[in-house]
């Protein structure tokens, strides 16, 4: 049974290309945390986009900053862009978003999948953040369902629900370019890990088929690059052609059990992004730092246990 929703995005993305009305996009890469920050936009309207921004955080001093974002600021400001979306991929584990501080300074919609409820409730309970933390996904300005559409200026774009590394996943369709955050990374670097709560590597290589199905010319844009042992440069630009014929881990061929074992018996080897206690307590308040205290101090809760 053909997937609707990629039939759609199909058409857009040929339709797009034909027309020669594709993003633009230029892209921040995060070393610290190795986050692709994409700001892509339409030439017609110079509307634009800021996908998967970064805030930066020192977890030794609690201290944060916004150099990185800063440069956002400067590139939308300097090309004269119009920010109409600020978009999220998921909540992120390895780094923290500074959505919340570029709406502020050049406004636009805050959105993501729909269901960062569930991934709201998952961690809301595990940090025990109390009665005081909304789980209806209203920190953010939009939530996207699987195939619902929207337009950055004149361009069109699909959202597609692509779970599995966490339950909210998006990808973005905007014209022929898709931005898949994490699930595929470079093809010699292979796929996102599935063990975090709510996670599931059955789900992931689902959600990676179905990207897969895209027409092989799709430009892909990834969250992160680790640069893959042999290769000198970091890299966040691909084609859905060169991951189905190349990716290490779920390459043409790969059937959905042997990527499971794969994944199951990788993930099992990883330790856990240095960021993802400040990460995750932020990014499931899109952003925003969790209520002050008494004191007037935000803090970051650290689970302890003793086995």
């Amino acid at each position: 049974m053909q997937d609707p929703v990629i039939q759609a995005a199909t058409r857009q993305i040929a339709t797009c290309r034909a027309a020669g009305t594709v993003p633009v996009v230029r892209t921040f890469f995060d070393n610290p945390t190795f986050t692709a920050t994409h700001v892509v936009h339409d030439p017609a309207t110079m509307a634009c986009a800021v996908v998967d921004s970064v805030m930066d955080y020192d977890p030794a001093s609690g201290r944060i900053d916004h150099a990185m974002a800063q440069e956002v600021v400067d590139c939308v400001t300097t090309g004269k862009l119009k920010v109409a979306w600020l978009l999220e991929t998921h909540v992120h584990a390895d780094h923290l978003s500074a959505a919340p501080w570029l709406q502020e300074r050049l406004s636009g919609q805050l959105a993501i999948g729909a269901d960062i409820l569930r991934v709201q409730d998952i961690f809301g309970k595990l940090f025990n953040a109390g009665t005081r933390f909304a789980r209806d996904g209203s920190q953010f300005d939009r939530l996207f369902h699987d195939g619902e559409t929207f337009m950055l200026g004149s361009l069109p774009v699909i959202a597609l629900h692509v779970p599995g590394h966490t339950p909210a996943d998006m990808a973005y369709v905007i014209g022929d370019a898709a931005f898949i955050g994490d699930t595929l990374f470079m093809p010699d670097y292979g796929t996102a890990r599935a063990d975090f709560p709510g996670g599931d590597a059955r789900t992931l290589y689902h959600s990676i088929r179905r990207l897969l199905s895209l027409p092989d010319e799709t430009r892909v844009f990834l969250c992160h690059d680790y640069k893959a042992p042999g290769r000198d440069e970091y890299a966040w630009e691909t084609t859905i052609g060169a991951e189905r014929r190349h990716n290490v881990h779920v390459h043409d061929g790969v059937d959905e059990d042997t990527f499971v074992t794969m994944r199951t018996r990788r993930d099992a080897t990883l330790s856990l992004p240095n960021l993802i206690m400040p990460s995750v307590q932020v990014n499931m308040r899109a952003g925003h730092l969790p209520e002050p205290e008494d004191n007037g101090v935000s803090y970051i809760k650290i689970p302890v246990s003793s086995s």
